[in-house]
């Protein structure tokens, strides 16, 4: 059941929910492949299904800051790319949301995501220069990008296998994923509110004063991607995606 009546909740919940907004902050700053990190708090802080309309509102604020920090180096070539299979993915999401099973949805998306991690691994190692231009790339990554950002908040994973492939440099894969979050994020509020529900005055209300929990993580992360090398954040990225996989499990 939603969440109604705001001072139901814990003193556990809110440390909880407010390291989950923190972290959302550090990752909007550049820090990629912690979105389960924010996933697992918040669902343990209201459970689940309540939890997604939660998350979403943080997330615009952190995409807010994102796009206008980053907006020079955003290549939206790769966002016309990727956005229309994305939105494809949402849409499907909205309708086979409430009734998915949880246990085999979350088994198999980490087994996708550990698959493609692997192939980017193999991918960096032969050092190649050619990345994925098949229609097929963007579509397969994008739609699932889109089921798993509208239910479970997690598309980062596949975000970020993607802006790999296309070896986007670190500044440049930041920006361009600010960009499309902000535009999902808010492409996916009406289906929050009006089909799922999950997202009400009250969590609204909690989402408010979550928000400096987020403004702190930012100012973190901006000073931690600075001083990160390029071949570092690359590598760093893969390895967080895959704790990430293997921590949906165990979600």
């Amino acid at each position: 059941m939603l969440l109604s009546i705001e001072s139901n909740i814990s003193l556990f919940s809110w440390v909880l929910a407010i390291t989950a907004a923190f972290v959302v902050g550090v990752s909007k700053a550049g820090i990629k492949g912690i979105a389960i990190i924010i996933v697992t708090l918040m669902a343990l802080a209201f459970g689940a299904k309540e939890s997604t309309g939660i998350i979403v509102p943080l997330l615009i604020v952190g995409d807010i800051f994102a796009v206008i920090y980053y907006n020079r180096h955003t290549q939206w070539k790769y966002i016309v790319r990727f956005l229309p299979w994305m939105v494809a993915g949402v849409l499907i999401g909205v309708f086979i949301g409430k009734d998915l099973d949880e246990n085999t949805f979350k088994i198999g998306m980490a087994i996708i995501i550990l698959g493609s991690v692997l192939m980017m691994y193999w991918w960096d190692q032969k050092k190649s220069k050619n990345v994925p231009t098949h229609w097929g790339f963007a579509g397969f990554i994008g739609v699932l990008a889109g089921i798993t950002t509208m239910i479970g908040n997690l598309a980062g994973a596949f975000s970020n296998i993607f802006f790999l492939a296309m070896r986007l440099p670190k500044n440049e894969f930041i920006g361009t994923a600010a960009w499309l979050f902000f535009i999902i994020n808010i492409f996916k509020v009406p289906f929050h509110i009006w089909s799922w529900g999950t997202i009400t005055t009250e969590t609204l209300l909690i989402d408010l004063k979550l928000i400096p929990g987020i403004l702190v993580g930012l100012f973190i992360g901006v000073r931690l991607v600075k001083i990160i090398k390029e071949d570092f954040y690359r590598k760093m990225i893969l390895i967080l995606t895959a704790m990430g996989a293997i921590l949906i499990l165990f979600r």
